[in-house]
Parts: structure tokens; sequence; C-alpha cells
């Protein structure tokens, strides 16, 4: 790896694989850096079926390798690396500390570190995931039509997606933990209003059990009563968490979760460093629009580039 980039690009998923397709395409003196393999949250994704372009779907994993074919079709250069600390104190120059310990510099920075979904760590939720276990209602939805499933979770996200389920599914139970919902009033009025939706209170979910997918859910009160629930599906919608370790949140004003916040063309508080996908302060995270947002990002990048010039 080289001391000096143009531009860097720190995290290998569709929001990074689309700003390296720009890059490459550009003659950008560039280098994407990815701690492990290319693709991110999406290679957790079984199947992926409302990714234009491919209207049979496919899996997560054909997904990132066509990105990533495209992009190296122009030569996107890639390097498998642990980023520790990004110094981004000059404003002329960001600083990327390795693991290895040796340091990377470049003019401007793309951060596509994306985000990670909260999971419940219980016994049969990894090895069902992508088989009934899903974290995410806009995407998976239509998988489960005419089915009865459960939403897990309380706050506005949960809630506003156990709402859109009923689109598709035949019942949704929306399991809480708590006596009440965090989601806000309005968000909670329309859940109640809808016949579809059915609420478990004080309960929490301690195992998933099935054989090829998901069938049913062992719960507890709060008051220690164990039940099951039949279920063909289980969203699991208790947050997400901003991969940012090593990240200067305080000069890229992060948000009280820790995401980064972006303008309209992908520009962070920092002058020449952008952000791309799930690590941006948002509502929706999906494939389709990190893609579309690494790609602003390079864009955005080359005018900085060119007002350095």
């Amino acid at each position: 790896m080289k001391d000096h980039y143009e531009l860097v690009i720190l995290g290998g998923g569709p929001a990074g694989l689309s700003a390296g397709l720009y890059a490459a395409r550009a003659r950008l003196n560039h280098v994407l850096i990815e701690k492990g393999a290319p693709g991110g949250q999406v290679l957790l994704t079984d199947w992926v079926d409302n990714y234009p372009g491919f209207p049979d779907g496919l899996t997560g994993f054909e997904l990132v390798e066509r990105m990533t074919q495209h992009a190296k079709r122009f030569d996107l250069n890639t390097e498998l690396a642990c980023v520790t600390e990004v110094d981004l104190s000059n404003p002329r120059q960001k600083i990327l500390h390795l693991e290895n310990g040796s340091l990377v510099t470049c003019d401007s920075l793309i951060l596509c570190n994306g985000a990670s979904a909260n999971s419940l760590n219980i016994k049969g939720e990894s090895e069902l995931r992508g088989k009934g276990v899903s974290y995410c209602g806009t995407c998976d939805a239509p998988f489960y039509r005419n089915m009865h499933v459960a939403v897990v979770g309380g706050g506005n996200t949960a809630i506003q997606e156990a709402e859109y389920l009923t689109k598709f599914a035949s019942k949704v139970t929306v399991i809480h933990r708590r006596a009440s919902l965090r989601a806000t009033k309005i968000i909670q009025e329309i859940a109640f209003a809808n016949k579809k939706i059915e609420f478990l209170w004080n309960k929490r979910v301690t195992s998933i059990e099935g054989q090829i997918g998901v069938e049913r859910l062992h719960l507890v009160d709060n008051d220690g009563t164990s039940s099951t629930l039949d279920v063909q599906g289980v969203f699991v919608l208790i947050g997400v968490t901003p991969n940012n370790a090593g990240l200067p949140l305080h000069l890229l004003k992060a948000d009280k979760w820790g995401f980064i916040p972006t303008d309209i063309e992908s520009r962070t508080t920092v002058p020449g460093v952008m952000a791309a996908g799930d690590i941006c302060s948002k509502d929706v995270r999906q494939i389709v629009n990190a893609a579309g947002e690494g790609a602003v990002a390079v864009l955005a990048a080359e005018k900085y580039l060119q007002s350095l010039k």
C-alpha cells in the first residue's frame, strides 16, 4: 500500500464498492480499505429481491460479487487492512492509522464504515438468520405473504415496520419487554388502530426454534412465566449501531447515536470528508440508496480535489 492517495474509501460494502467503481472510472489515485471480505452486512443477507436490474433476485453474496467484479473491471485498488484511528485534525491531510502501525494519508476521504443491526444474542438467532430471522421489514416483508410474523421492539422503527408488514403478513405480533411503547404517539395510534397488529407486553424472546426456518419463539414474562408463540418469521428491530470506532466523532458532529450527518452531496462537516451508506445519520438504510450515496460521495470528492488544485 502506498503512503499517500488522492482518495481513500474506508469500507467495502455497497456504498464503498459503488464509490470504488466511480473512483476507478475517474482514474483517481485511490484505494478502498476493507478489514474483511467486501460486502459488509449484505453478505449476511440470504436473498435480495429489491435491487434494480435483477428481476429474479439474487443472494447477497452474488450481488456483492457482481459489484466487486464491475469495479475491478476499471482497476479498483483494494487493500485488506484494519484502520484503528482516523485523524482529521489537519484540514488538508487526512491520516489513517493502521493496525500494523503504518500510516496512510489522503487528500479526501469517504467513510463507508456501515452499521450493524443489534441482535438479541439468543439461541437460534444466528442459525436462522435469513431463514425467518430478519432485521429489516422493508427489505423482507414480501417474503412473508399471508404468514404470521413477530416484531421484537418498541421504538419508531419497530412499530413503523410492523405497520408496513401488515401489507403482506396475515398477522403481526409485536413483542415488547415493557408495558408501553417508545415510539412517538402518532405512530402508536396508527399501529393500535390496525387490526392485523397484536401486542404482547412485558415479554422478551429467549430463543428461536425451527428446522429449516423459524417455527416458534420462546418467551418469558417479566414475572418469569414462560410461553411460546408460533410464527413463520421474526423481525428483530431493536436498533442499529454505527461502525464508528476510531472516528473523531466530535469533528464529524455525530448525532447522539454516533451516526455521521451529511449534506445532499454526502459531505460531512469536515472539508474533504464524505460519508455514504449506513454510517450516515438518516432514516432509510437500503442497499440501493447506499450505492447511490457512494457514487455521489465520489463526485463530491472530485469537486473537492479540483478545488485544491
